[in-house]
């Protein structure tokens, strides 16, 4: 499935927002606290408004989908959404369902149903898709059955006949599709904009689509306050949908920066929850990504270092920490972790070591040799021989 082409339309009018980028001036800090001091244009103690601060929030349950070599099995109640369209749901979603040109934001992997063959996986490109129900196209018109009857946050299995998907034809381009070739879709719908608020990302001006992203990460604050981390998670994921890698690629100079400081920050805040959640991996390529536009955001070091000690990669979080160090190398809370990470390998040390000794067993003492009394009384003989002898030469002499 094709993605829609990425067009933003300059406009010379920038009252949206401030174009100072706030990763220049974000608070060091905990993933979720704001124990470390700011960084250097922001003073110790005060967190920036755009970035997540609370310490409490709750475990949410749930896993991210899962890479298997064919679509997932789900066990709940078959849903007839249409002659050719069924569904049935792998996890539960919260709110509204979207309705008729509304703009949805999704993630999804499709197989062709008799191969099992997967042909697109919009989570392997990290990239969410856009589309508006309505103003679909042809191939797609089963999938936006399915999404119509979607919830924000729902998860689900769809099963789509060849005439709502590739049809008679196929496709034999990219995706590849052989003819007649029935669909099975897993698809989450991240969330969506209703009509009157919103409208296809390629027809917004700049400065639209950054304050249409940035409303967006407001609301996933405040979802995080309340402990609501996968549907805040949700939240910054369309924030930063709206600021894809094709429309980054036409910015520069201030428009850069400012999309940068609405980009960033949701990038760093999903990190936060996703270590709050223990899914170490995907913090860390959070924080990678903002790494590589900024390769000394403080933030994103921290968290990366955080996750990585989390999984045991001592040596890589170790690296991390000390040049966030070379920024606040009197922070408590830097010295807290290198601490944690020098008693950690110590402790693999004096385990390994115990393993060791317990393999090879300690060296084995010298077992003392028994006295041959036979040997000893020959050699007494011998030596009583030998004086004799020399005694009746030195007479002789």
């Amino acid at each position: 499935m094709q993605k829609f082409e990425e067009n933003p339309r300059v406009s010379l009018n920038l009252a949206i927002m401030d174009a100072t980028p706030e990763h220049q001036s974000q608070p060091l800090g905990d993933s979720l606290t704001d124990e470390v001091h700011e960084q250097q244009n922001q003073p110790p103690g005060e967190d920036s408004e755009n970035e997540i601060v609370a310490e409490t929030a709750a475990f949410v349950h749930g896993e991210p989908p899962q890479e298997a070599d064919g679509p997932p099995k789900a066990d709940s109640e078959v849903e007839i959404l249409h002659e050719k369209v069924t569904k049935q749901i792998i996890k539960e979603g919260h709110g509204q369902k979207p309705s008729k040109y509304s703009t949805c934001f999704l993630h999804y992997r499709a197989w062709t149903e008799s191969t099992q063959h997967k042909f697109e996986d919009t989570w392997q490109e990290q990239r969410p898709l856009e589309l508006v129900l309505g103003k679909e196209k042809k191939e797609s018109t089963g999938l936006a059955i399915g999404l119509s009857s979607m919830k924000s946050g729902e998860r689900a299995l769809l099963h789509v006949g060849w005439e709502l998907g590739y049809g008679k034809e196929g496709n034999f381009s990219f995706p590849n599709v052989p003819p007649m070739a029935d669909i099975i879709y897993e698809v989450e719908l991240i969330g969506f904009d209703e009509t009157k608020e919103g409208k296809a990302r390629a027809d917004m001006t700049v400065e639209e689509r950054i304050g249409s992203a940035d409303r967006r990460k407001m609301d996933g604050n405040a979802l995080f306050k309340e402990e609501k981390l996968e549907e805040a998670m949700q939240q910054y994921e369309m924030a930063i949908a709206y600021m894809g890698d094709d429309f980054m690629f036409q910015l520069f100079g201030k428009y850069r920066d400012m999309a940068l400081a609405v980009k960033n920050p949701c990038h760093l805040n999903m990190a936060a929850c996703l270590i709050k959640l223990k899914r170490y991996d995907e913090a860390i390529m959070q924080c990678s990504i903002v790494l590589a536009e900024d390769e000394n955001n403080i933030k994103a070091l921290f968290r990366r270092g955080k996750a990585r000690a989390e999984l045991g990669q001592t040596d890589a979080a170790r690296e991390d920490f000390l040049k966030v160090r070379k920024f606040a190398p009197e922070d408590k809370a830097i010295a807290r972790e290198l601490r944690l990470l020098a008693e950690h390998d110590k402790a693999v040390y004096q385990k390994q070591k115990e393993i060791y000794k317990g393999l090879f067993g300690p060296r084995p003492e010298p077992k003392p040799k028994r006295t041959n009394f036979l040997v000893l009384f020959w050699q007494w003989l011998l030596s009583l021989f030998y004086r004799l002898f020399k005694r009746e030469r030195q007479k002789a002499d």
